[in-house]
């Protein structure tokens, strides 16, 4: 995403940095007129970290963030402090586990079947679930690990002028993202509100989607370190998880009185082969790779973002892909929604779900305003989130948004190889944050990408059966890592004190 510095190594850069420095640390503006006029070494006093600040609450820390965002500062762009990283492991877990629920996935889920056999289609499940979160949770370190936003990660990889591309395609791909999920829910709540018999007006689908909408805006306008740490991990999940075991039993008995052994070992119809079923079940960790970063850089350290994310995610989409398949082979022929309904106390369970889908489209919203920040700095988290959040709804409610699901898997399908390049540059990189501004166009980088687009798009259209995600990830990956030139470690962004005299290689 776009950045507004000049290189890191300028004066200019040292200067802003050590003023901010005495802002917010206290330290005696005398000493940096001395560091500036000597030129020397400085190395940032471990007490000056312990001291700076005293701790945050959520609400401080939101209003900080806003605050300096309104300073025009670009918080998308550089690091976030330690005293804003309050995720632990459990914290990424809960996330991403609910994240990682919603009716799409379990809708995609029921695709596999009758293509694949229950036993091949339980064995893609977990190998594609596996791969496709460790591949999330990979990000989420780094994200974690440099303190960068999803649009740090892009600057640092595609350079400050070239990043404002991939950034604002992301924009594009996040407003329609959440407006399909505005009529995703909007739909499944007509589709409740009609058991009653009531309901038929034209007016209802209108109002339902402004429901959403409204809920969506609600949350933007609040702090997401509180959403997550106090709602989600707390009342949300539990209530959602305790909805996909009242599920989950309901259609394993449905599937016990037919004869489970007969369901089980009936054969697909090949109609669908193993390595494109495998892409199908990718797609979905896949398709959060532009916004994992935003969220994992407020974790308090890289292996707990790591971790949290792979299990959180995995869980998820397992369950949700299994639950389709489970729906499809006993109740075949019928709609996804309607399955759920007609099911033993299928409407609550299926109403908590929706429920859970508003996060869905608060974690779009969310990322597509820190990647509208990065852009125009002037413009804080909140006030992008709350214009998004006002204009999905009303695409929502004026856009066929079903008719246009090719057309956003279609953008989606630049991500893949985006972040393979991504994963490969910076994966190992010593100092991502360094690397922010340090060019404004990597052309190895950008040219990778567009052959990882081109790949995409032809597997695709010639090799259907061979998917599309993983060869475009893998050749995107494979060529970044063979032509990656700065130095690489196995290890996290140090947060030692910070040597400021030292010069570009």
């Amino acid at each position: 995403m776009p950045s507004a510095f000049d290189r890191t190594h300028s004066l200019g850069v040292l200067s802003r940095f050590l003023n901010r420095t005495a802002e917010t640390e206290k330290v005696p503006l005398n000493l940096i007129e001395v560091i500036l006029a000597q030129g020397s070494m400085f190395q940032v006093p471990k007490r000056w970290h312990r001291t700076c600040r005293p701790a945050m609450n959520d609400k401080d820390m939101f209003m900080a963030s806003n605050s300096n965002a309104s300073s025009g500062s670009n918080t998308a762009l550089t690091p976030l402090p330690e005293s804003d990283r309050q995720f632990g492991w459990r914290e990424h877990a809960a996330l991403w586990l609910s994240l990682g629920v919603g009716l799409l996935v379990i809708q995609i889920g029921a695709y596999l079947v009758p293509a694949l056999g229950a036993p091949s289609a339980l064995l893609v499940i977990v190998c594609g679930s596996v791969l496709g979160a460790g591949l999330l949770a990979w990000t989420a370190k780094v994200g974690c690990d440099s303190g960068l936003s999803s649009a740090g990660l892009m600057h640092a990889t595609y350079g400050s002028s070239f990043a404002k591309l991939p950034v604002l395609l992301n924009i594009v791909q996040l407003v329609g993202w959440t407006a399909f999920e505005l009529v995703i829910m909007r739909d499944g709540t007509i589709a409740i509100a009609r058991q009653t018999g009531g309901f038929a007006s034209d007016l209802w689908p209108i109002l339902a989607t402004l429901l959403w909408g409204g809920a969506v805006l609600a949350l933007m306008a609040g702090s997401m370190v509180t959403l997550v740490r106090k709602f989600i991990g707390r009342y949300g999940l539990p209530l959602v998880m305790l909805s996909l075991l009242w599920l989950s039993w309901q259609f394993l008995a449905k599937a016990s009185t037919l004869g489970f052994s007969a369901l089980w070992n009936k054969p697909g119809d090949d109609s669908m082969s193993l390595l494109a079923a495998l892409d199908l079940v990718i797609a979905m960790p896949v398709s959060w790779l532009p916004l994992v970063a935003d969220f994992a850089r407020h974790g308090r350290e890289g292996k707990g973002a790591l971790r949290g994310t792979w299990v959180g995610y995995a869980i998820a989409n397992i369950w949700c892909y299994g639950l389709g398949v489970l729906v499809a082979i006993t109740t075949p022929s019928t709609e996804l929604v309607t399955a759920l309904l007609v099911a033993q106390g299928g409407l609550i369970a299926l109403g908590l779900i929706l429920i859970d889908e508003v996060d869905n489209a608060y974690g779009d919203v969310y990322s597509g305003s820190v990647a509208g920040h990065s852009l125009l700095p002037a413009w804080n988290v909140r006030r992008w989130g709350m214009l998004l959040a006002a204009g999905c709804t009303a695409l929502a409610l004026v856009l066929p948004m079903h008719s246009l699901e090719p057309f956003l898997l279609m953008l989606s399908s630049v991500f893949v190889p985006l972040y393979g390049v991504i994963l490969a540059r910076l994966g190992a990189a010593a100092d991502v944050a360094a690397l922010v501004s340090d060019r404004r166009v990597n052309g190895s980088a950008v040219a990778i990408w567009l052959l990882g687009i081109v790949c995409y798009h032809l597997c695709a259209q010639f090799a259907p059966d061979w998917g599309a995600a993983l060869p475009s990830l893998a050749l995107s990956f494979g060529l970044a890592w063979a032509t990656r030139s700065h130095p690489t470690t196995g290890h996290a962004v140090s947060r030692e004190p910070i040597s400021l005299n030292h010069t570009k290689k």
